[in-house]
């Protein structure tokens, strides 16, 4: 089961990154059972500390650095864990349905690694209708 899914791993990395002319690829989950490639991906072995219908979420540990990988079944599932992450404010780098979530300098580093968007996140209250995010470093792919 682990050589398919790395299997899996190594022909996502090797796709190139759509619209923006790079060389970049980006991790494309499938469902709650992409946790292990996208943590294959990140170059840690998971913890996994949430596994739920919706979503899968595991610690990892790279070196000195830390950081959660949070795996969604659903393009809905991951904006509304997104919208609700907001209203705490933080640091997140946003895939195909998956997010890391860390300081901003390993999600920088991760999202060599995975693609994705790096999105900032301040603190605010009441509706969460997606104020105060900065989008950086886009990969050319969308999150839906």
């Amino acid at each position: 089961m682990r050589r398919v899914l790395l299997l899996v791993v190594v022909a996502v990395l090797g796709v190139a990154g759509c619209g923006s002319g790079a060389d970049e690829a980006e991790v494309v989950v499938t469902g709650t059972s992409g946790l292990e490639p996208l943590a294959a991906a990140a170059g840690c072995e998971p913890v996994v500390r949430t596994e739920s219908r919706d979503l899968r979420q595991a610690n990892c540990r790279s070196g000195a650095a830390r950081y959660v990988l949070v795996a969604f079944r659903t393009d809905r599932g991951q904006h509304e864990w997104l919208d609700a992450a907001n209203d705490y404010g933080g640091s997140y780098l946003v895939g195909r349905r998956w997010i890391a979530v860390g300081e901003r300098r390993v999600l920088v580093e991760l999202r060599g690694r995975l693609g994705g968007t790096v999105v900032t996140s301040s603190h605010h209250s009441g509706n969460s209708g997606g104020g105060g995010k900065d989008e950086e470093h886009h990969s050319g792919h969308g999150t839906n």
